[in-house]
């Protein structure tokens, strides 16, 4: 139904005086003093300017789309970056020989000769339909800098929707990617396979976008990235799918926020520096902390809702198969409001009553880190005419204990921490 309804294909290329701005300015350059390539290698841009128009795909009248062979989009092919190009409206569709490993937009690095520092710069995608025909991947951003891509809709992807490696600031806003077309409960989402957005790249964003079936949502593997306003329902955890994984042990840096993790959750492998916050998650879809080399340091996941059917799911949990984490520090998992699953945090507060001279508390139902207390406050109040003295006796295996030399009737509040990094004189 998208393919019969596609508007044609628009490429925008403002002119002569922007074909100029296209192929003649050295985008790395110092700002405010452009410098501009030789006559030789103007041409030969022109020249690689009409190859690419040449190699566009032929136009089907009946769908109003177009199908290519190839990339839409040939590689630079020159020591000047390619820049300052715009291609929006219409569709693009895979044929039935498309290339397995290739992609219907493919911003790739040149074959041959100097390379640039960067393959291209100011490119924005916009307002296009792309099907791969699950021949392929929907758009490659290889060593860019700038490049938008917005309100595309990216589907039947046999490997990746859009992949990004290397480069700077590729900005992707309103946009649906789903390898299949569906609206959620598909009766084939065990089989859903392929990643929507690939990030092995730096300094990236990823603004209102909805990921609807693949087994991976977002792989990042490239730090400094944000994530604001995603929705993934692409494949529940239950069926072995994945809303977001950070694979970036050691080394994390990244945000996600306002996000919607719907059936499926996120994994960090050793996180360090990672902001997880005022997101939703529904359907026992939790956070996976991933021990590689027992790292986890910088890490705030609060703010979050959490929803789940009361088959004791935890929020947060921990896989610990290749070791555990035995670097914790700043580890700040709390404030997080749940309906029918686990509460899970690095802080834990709790109160007992007894007439006696021990008080205990076992805070593993709540502390996200087995035999890890490393704060403690507590307070013990007493009716009684005794003014007992009693002190902090032990916290081996997440159990508080206080004792008193005397029995006294009392009620002892405990609040209990795993953050680490205290201030000390």
């Amino acid at each position: 139904m998208a393919r019969n309804n596609a508007a044609t294909l628009v490429f925008f290329i403002l002119g002569l005086a922007t074909l100029l701005q296209i192929h003649v300015s050295a985008h790395n350059s110092r700002l405010g003093r452009p410098q501009f390539s030789s006559s030789a290698i103007y041409h030969e841009q022109v020249r690689h300017l009409e190859s690419f128009k040449a190699s566009l795909a032929r136009r089907d009248h009946r769908d109003h789309h177009h199908k290519v062979s190839g990339s839409a989009i040939p590689p630079s092919s020159s020591s000047v970056p390619l820049g300052a190009i715009e291609i929006h409206g219409g569709s693009l569709r895979a044929s039935d020989d498309f290339p397995a490993d290739g992609y219907l937009i493919e911003l790739s690095s040149p074959g041959s000769g100097p390379a640039p520092a960067y393959n291209y710069e100011y490119i924005t995608l916009r307002d296009m339909l792309l099907d791969s025909n699950y021949r392929g991947g929907g758009i490659s951003v290889i060593n860019s800098l700038r490049t938008s891509i917005d309100n595309c809709f990216i589907t039947h992807f046999n490997t990746t929707g859009i992949f990004v490696q290397g480069g700077h600031e590729t900005y992707i806003r309103n946009c649906f990617l789903g390898q299949h077309i569906t609206a959620g409960g598909d009766p084939g989402e065990k089989a859903f396979s392929g990643t929507a957005i690939n990030l092995s790249s730096n300094d990236n964003a990823v603004t209102d976008v909805v990921i609807f079936s693949a087994a991976v949502g977002i792989m990042v593997s490239g730090q400094a990235n944000t994530f604001n306003g995603v929705h993934c329902y692409n494949k529940a955890t239950g069926f072995g799918g994945t809303g977001i994984y950070l694979k970036l042990p050691g080394l994390t840096q990244t945000r996600i926020v306002n996000s919607y993790m719907d059936y499926t959750g996120i994994v960090a492998e050793d996180p360090v520096q990672l902001i997880i916050s005022s997101s939703f998650f529904l359907g026992d879809a939790f956070i996976l902390l991933k021990s590689v080399n027992g790292v986890a340091n910088g890490v705030n996941i609060v703010d979050n809702m959490f929803s789940g059917s009361d088959s004791g799911v935890e929020i947060v949990q921990l896989d610990q198969s290749k070791g555990p984490f035995q670097k914790v520090d700043q580890v700040v998992v709390d404030r997080n409001n749940v309906n029918g699953m686990k509460v899970k945090a690095t802080v834990a507060r709790g109160e007992v009553q007894g007439n006696g001279s021990t008080w205990s508390i076992d805070f593993n139902p709540v502390l996200l880190f087995p035999n890890m207390i490393k704060h403690v406050q507590y307070s013990l109040s007493t009716a009684g005419s005794a003014l007992p003295t009693h002190a902090l006796r032990n916290v081996s295996d997440n159990r508080v204990v206080i004792q008193s030399d005397v029995h006294v009737p009392a009620n002892v509040f405990i609040t209990v921490d795993q953050w680490g990094s205290s201030f000390s004189t």
